[in-house]
C-alpha cells in the first residue's frame, strides 16, 4: 500500500525579493517522510487555487506548519496593530476553515507554531500579539542573529498535564523544547484543551477535547532534527500511524 499523504500547508515567500512563491521548510517534509513515514505534499494555501473539500479528500492527513506571518486578530474579533506582525489573509482562507473540517471529520492533524495557534483561532479561540511584554513571561522569540542550531537550541520545559494525552504518549510529565514564537495563547478556544505549558505558563500543548481524530498540536518546533530528538520522534511516528488509521479507514 502507499504511504498516506500529508498535505503540508506551504506559506507564501517572495523569492530574492521578486518571484512569488508557496514554499515549506525542507524539514517539514523529512520529518514527515522519515518519521512519519508518509508522503510529504505541499500545499499552496490559496483559496483561488485550491479548496478544502478537495484537500480532504486528496490528503489524510494536514501538517499546519510555523510561518512568520500571524493569524489576523479580525479572525478573533481584534484589531490589527503593529504589534501583531505580518499577516497572510490566504492561508487563513484555507486553514481555519479545514482545521474545523478535520475535528468533524476525525481527519488527523499535527500544529506547529503558528499552526498550533491556527488551531486554537479556528475553535473561536484568541491569541497575545507578544508574549515577551506579558507581566512574569520569558521572551520565547527565537535568537535575531545566530547559526540555525541557536536558532533551535532547546531553551525550556514544557509541564504536561498528569494523565493527559501528552503525558501517556511521551511516557514523561515534563520534557525540553525549542521555542521560537512571538505569540501565543490568549484565551482557549472551545473544545481547546491545554495539556502543556512551559515554566512562566504560556500554552504550548493542545489538542481538542472529544475529536473522533489525531488533533495534537504544539507551540515549539518538533520538526527540526526530528529523527534524532526523543520527543519529536514520538510525535511524528504517532502522527504517521493515525494518519494510516485514516487511510486505511477511506479503503
Amino acid at each position: 500500500m502507499s504511504r498516506p499523504v500529508i498535505g503540508i500547508i506551504g506559506n507564501s515567500y517572495l523569492l530574492n525579493d521578486q518571484y512569488p512563491t508557496h514554499a515549506g521548510g525542507t524539514m517539514n517534509s523529512e520529518a514527515i517522510s522519515q518519521v512519519s513515514n508518509c508522503l510529504p505534499l505541499i500545499v499552496p494555501s490559496h483559496p483561488d487555487l485550491v479548496c478544502v473539500n478537495e484537500l480532504l479528500e486528496v490528503c489524510d492527513g494536514f501538517l499546519f506548519t510555523g510561518g512568520r506571518p500571524n493569524v489576523h486578530p479580525e479572525e478573533y474579533g481584534e484589531d490589527a496593530t503593529d504589534a501583531h506582525g505580518e499577516f497572510d489573509r490566504c492561508r487563513d482562507a484555507i486553514t481555519l476553515p479545514l482545521i474545523r473540517a478535520c475535528v468533524e471529520r476525525g481527519q488527523p492533524f499535527f500544529g506547529i507554531c503558528r499552526g498550533f495557534q491556527e488551531v486554537n483561532v479556528a475553535m473561536g479561540g484568541t491569541l497575545y500579539p507578544e508574549i515577551r511584554e506579558l507581566p512574569g513571561r520569558m521572551n520565547h522569540r527565537m535568537p535575531p542573529d545566530g547559526t540555525l542550531e541557536e536558532k533551535f537550541e532547546i531553551r525550556h520545559n514544557v509541564h504536561f498535564d498528569e494523565g493527559g494525552v501528552f503525558h501517556h504518549l511521551l511516557g514523561s510529565t515534563c520534557v525540553r523544547t525549542n521555542t521560537l514564537h512571538g505569540q501565543g495563547i490568549k484565551t482557549a478556544g472551545s473544545r481547546v484543551v491545554i495539556e502543556g505549558q512551559a515554566d512562566d505558563g504560556t500554552p504550548e500543548a493542545i489538542h481538542i477535547q472529544d475529536a473522533p481524530g489525531f488533533t495534537l498540536s504544539v507551540q515549539w518546533h518538533p520538526e527540526y532534527k526530528a529523527v534524532e530528538d526523543p520527543v519529536s520522534r514520538v510525535l511524528f511516528t504517532a502522527f504517521g500511524d493515525a494518519a494510516r488509521d485514516w487511510k486505511t479507514s477511506r479503503v
